[in-house]
């Protein structure tokens, strides 16, 4: 049999029970051994299916699996087909393939035959992901939305290819170790950003085909960046040439609007009692891990997957058969992804953006969890948000915004997000969201950003943060490159390089993220007067690392901070140095002095730059 055509045989009931994760192998349109392509899709209530296109029209054939299929002998790559469905009441329906691997145009119907050409190289970066053990491991994201953080010269999208060059270089020389891509799935309307999509097995086709992503993700692993794909499993787009009555009746969406359509973003809501809609949807994330051999998926919109009046006024959602507000099949279902995941592709790793208190998103399934490997710290975001944008006069008032990340820090495995959804919807950028006149806005963001990669927890950044922008995120328009002409602003871009080198440099800053004995308090009453200090331990592999923050205007002369360990200290990193757009304000001599402060033997006594943040170590001893 040629190499990426159809299979001879597909099990039907795996895929009605929800548990075919390679249905891709079968479904869609596929090369045949005896040349031409088979056709396959599913549409139980349909009357009449038909190929139709460039392809020589053909009618395909019902089984009793509700699949309809057909080889076409003369059908031949890069020609472009769709589906023409008929329905039960006798209404013409143009659709588009739901497994179609690369179409014609974002809004159109059109796909194109074809199979992948492409060779990779990343060998050495597949074998090394295998043993990677991502909960020890340093992890910083860089979200990028591919269609906005750079443009070609003409001002038009760059390639999949052009892209990954690019990101590649510029992930590496910033200290990276993944690149986040928002959804690449093909979507009509660009102003989604891909959260509405219409083809779960197609990369969009604004940026090149699906080798040139191959391309961009090969390009990225041999430069040593993981790369991570926004998934959304949870709704899909109104377009009606999609999935929406893809056989003239509610097949992939619920029936009942109370289950069907989404209140926040009045898209469908998959039908997750559905097997064939489980198991289209587990081949899909399958699908972009086997043939893309993307690294992770961060997976959207859990919580309105999991709770059945997410949104929802009284009378607007159906209980479960216990009476309850859970989601019982997206719980079951989510966690089928999470095992086939780990299963099949070690060293990937799953991230829930899930906003709510549900228990044990990051616990294995074995444990009774849902088995997602990391979970966005959303109540962090929102309150150090909430305090940054604070006067700094008026935050001692507010000190639990700050410390009370630490009470709940390690029920879960954590990323600490700054992502898109912060810089939208006229939230205005980070920077602008800062309080005061510029030099100290650009200094409350350098403090932000350090107190974020000092806290245990893995990071990610949206693209753009690192440049302090000043305007909020545009997806018609490139960042604002040309804000690095001005030194304060290179000075965040080289703060958030230098964080990202001291998180891989320092084991104490990663190795223990997840575990409660990796983090001590120095003195958290000391938020009250705008500081806060703690150290990171690593596990017997790395000296302790002090973490100092001044959240005021005041600097802090000669302030007494105990120290686990006894002797001369460094300084690793300082906010307010120069370099980095500061005033250059440093914490003096760095030597223990006799007498305890903090629950500590020893202590430092230093000066505290204003709106700062720094990052201390011991003097290892020659």
């Amino acid at each position: 049999m040629a190499v990426g055509s159809v299979t001879a045989r597909f099990d039907s009931a795996a895929f009605a029970a929800g548990t075919h994760h390679r249905s891709y192998d079968w479904l869609g349109a596929h090369p045949h051994a005896d040349g031409g392509f088979q056709f396959a899709v599913w549409a139980p209530r349909a009357k009449r299916v038909r190929v139709v296109g460039e392809v020589s029209p053909r009618s395909l054939r019902r089984a009793a699996d509700g699949i309809w299929r057909e080889r076409i002998a003369t059908a031949e790559a890069g020609q472009t087909y769709h589906l023409q469905i008929e329905s039960a009441r006798g209404r013409i329906l143009d659709k588009a393939d739901p497994f179609g691997r690369n179409f014609v145009d974002p809004s159109k119907v059109e796909a194109v035959l074809g199979r992948s050409q492409f060779r990779w190289r990343d060998g050495a970066w597949m074998r090394r992901r295998r043993e990677w053990q991502g909960r020890q491991q340093p992890m910083s994201v860089y979200e990028v939305h591919a269609g906005s953080w750079q443009r070609s010269s003409t001002g038009g999208h760059l390639s999949y290819r052009e892209l990954g060059r690019r990101l590649a270089h510029y992930a590496t020389e910033q200290g990276f170790t993944h690149i986040e891509l928002l959804p690449l799935v093909e979507h009509p309307f660009y102003g989604s950003w891909g959260y509405h999509g219409t083809g779960y097995f197609a990369p969009t086709c604004r940026y090149g085909s699906p080798d040139d992503l191959m391309s961009l993700v090969d390009t990225l692993h041999r430069a040593d960046v993981g790369v991570i794909l926004d998934w959304v499993p949870s709704h899909f787009a109104t377009d009606s040439h999609a999935l929406v009555r893809f056989d003239g009746s509610p097949l992939y969406e619920h029936r009942d609007p109370r289950k069907g359509v989404h209140p926040d973003w009045h898209s469908p809501i998959f039908d997750l009692e559905r097997g064939e809609v489980r198991s289209f949807l587990l081949s899909s994330a399958h699908y972009w891990l086997d043939r893309f051999h993307i690294d992770g998926l961060r997976v959207d919109a859990v919580a309105s997957m999991l709770y059945l009046d997410y949104s929802r006024k009284p009378g607007e959602w159906v209980p479960n058969r216990y009476g309850g507000n859970e989601n019982v099949e997206a719980y079951q279902f989510l966690r089928s992804v999470n095992d086939m995941v780990h299963s099949e592709f070690p060293g990937v790793v799953t991230i829930a953006e899930e906003s709510s208190a549900w228990p044990g998103v990051t616990r294995p399934t074995h444990l009774g969890g849902i088995g997602f490997d990391l979970k966005w710290d959303m109540g962090w975001m929102h309150d150090t948000l909430d305090h940054l944008e604070r006067d700094p006069d008026t935050r001692r008032d507010h000190p639990d915004e700050i410390t009370f990340r630490m009470m709940y820090a390690h029920l879960e495995q954590f990323t600490l997000p700054l992502s898109h959804d912060e810089v939208v919807h006229e939230k205005g950028s980070l920077l602008g969201k800062m309080p005061g006149p510029d030099p100290e806005r650009l200094a409350n963001l350098r403090l932000m950003y350090g107190y974020q990669w000092a806290l245990p927890g893995k990071k990610l950044l949206f693209m753009g943060g690192e440049l302090a922008q000043w305007k909020e995120w545009d997806h018609d328009d490139e960042l604002e490159w040309d804000l690095l002409r001005w030194k304060p602003h290179r000075g965040v871009q080289r703060w958030v390089r230098d964080l990202n080198h001291l998180l891989q440099a320092e084991p104490a800053l990663h190795r223990l993220d997840f575990d409660p004995k990796g983090f001590d308090w120095i003195d958290t009453d000391d938020a009250r007067r705008g500081l806060i200090s703690f150290i990171r331990h690593s596990d017997g592999d790395g000296r302790p690392i002090v973490f100092v923050a001044n959240l005021s205007r005041k600097r802090r002369r000669r302030y007494r901070l105990g120290v686990p360990v006894s002797g001369r200290w460094q300084t690793l990193l300082n906010s307010d140095l120069a370099r980095y757009g500061g005033g250059d304000r440093r914490p003096g001599r760095l030597s223990t002095q006799p007498g305890a402060a903090h629950p500590h033997h020893g202590s430092l006594a230093i000066d505290v730059p204003p709106l700062s943040a720094l990052f201390l170590a011991p003097v290892a001893k020659s």
